[in-house]
């Protein structure tokens, strides 16, 4: 396992970031206690170091499993968490990122993980309801109290993370040092505007569902004939079944699994970091081996043509007129 700076920051991560949402067997298929020990020992033994949870996630149960889990160990472990989601959903100030939800959340969160402070805590999704200006103040005002060390956000508009750190900029506020996107094979989306925005303001990224909420697991790769799979109640499209039939053939010929495929694929991106999430122990060290897995360039030209992604306007409108604009200047 190798390590990264966390953003603008001194904080070590590691390669891979290790996803609590499956510690708990409440609201769906989750790990049970003992099976989520073993799927923690096992990235820590292979030297990970982050793992992230959220105040929503299980109803409260992956906080609180975690937190028994990293007894007499927490500090050698960045933690992780997130607000937003509400609280209790029949409190108008149950959820959102205003200053109340953020430290009642918080007082939760560090309750629960038996901690008294954060590494990193999340803005989880953006609210539109509350000012950007209120959450940094307030997330900066728990930077300054000790209770959160660095803060990061998810699932937002790459204007409103902008707009977030140049104000924190400005002020002399915590900014916002990681962007959390989902990012794999099947949802590209993030190369459009957040991605680059992330490489330009220096923040790491981390990457939930790097394979694609379970189509590129290897389940699925028998390409656009089934069709009528079905993932979680939905029905994967035909184009997801082709990446993941691709996703299969690359992994076949270099003797990987998909898995280990569609991994690598993410974290061969600078700055970008996969979020695993496990069920089982095995589960997790099969994600883990894909730190073992280089693409050949070919491999990843093929991965890359079976999405048929395109960045859009105006990303492809600015390189098509590049030529046009710059000259001779133009690379």
């Amino acid at each position: 396992m190798e390590y990264t700076s966390f953003g603008r920051t001194g904080l070590r991560v590691s390669q891979l970031v290790l996803g609590a949402m499956t510690f708990g067997e409440q609201g769906g298929v989750g790990a049970p206690i003992e099976e989520c020990r073993r799927i923690l020992d096992a990235y820590a033994e292979a030297g990970g170091n982050v793992v992230d949870t959220a105040i929503n996630y299980r109803g409260g149960a992956s906080e609180e499993i975690l937190g028994e889990l990293l007894a007499g160990r927490r500090d050698r472990f960045v933690v992780a968490s997130k607000y937003t989601v509400s609280r209790d959903p029949g409190d108008p100030n149950g959820g959102g990122n205003h200053r109340k939800n953020l430290r009642l959340s918080l007082e939760t969160s560090l309750r629960r993980l038996r901690t008294d402070h954060l590494d990193v805590y999340w803005v989880h999704i953006w609210d539109r309801h509350t000012p950007i200006e209120e959450t940094m103040r307030a997330l900066d005002d728990a930077v300054s109290a000790g209770q959160v060390l660095y803060v990061g956000v998810s699932d937002a508009p790459a204007w409103v993370v902008a707009r977030a750190n140049t104000l924190a900029e400005w002020r002399g506020w915590s900014p916002f040092a990681g962007l959390q996107v989902p990012y794999s094979l099947v949802k590209r989306d993030a190369e459009r505007e957040l991605l680059p925005m992330a490489e330009a303001l220096g923040m790491t990224v981390t990457a939930w569902s790097p394979l694609g909420g379970g189509v590129l697991s290897g389940k699925y790769n028998a390409g656009p004939a089934e069709g009528a799979a079905r993932l979680n109640g939905q029905t994967i499209s035909d184009a997801d079944l082709g990446v993941a039939k691709v996703v299969g053939e690359v992994a076949a010929e270099l003797g990987v699994t998909p898995a280990q495929v569609a991994l690598a694929w993410v974290r061969r991106r600078p700055g970008v970091l996969p979020m695993i999430g496990a069920r089982t122990v095995e589960q997790v060290r099969d994600n883990l081996d894909s730190l073992q897995v280089t693409l050949p360039a070919e491999a990843v030209t093929r991965l890359e043509a079976a999405t048929g992604f395109s960045p859009g306007f105006p990303a492809d409108f600015i390189e098509q007129t590049g030529p046009w604009v710059l000259g001779a200047a133009a690379l």
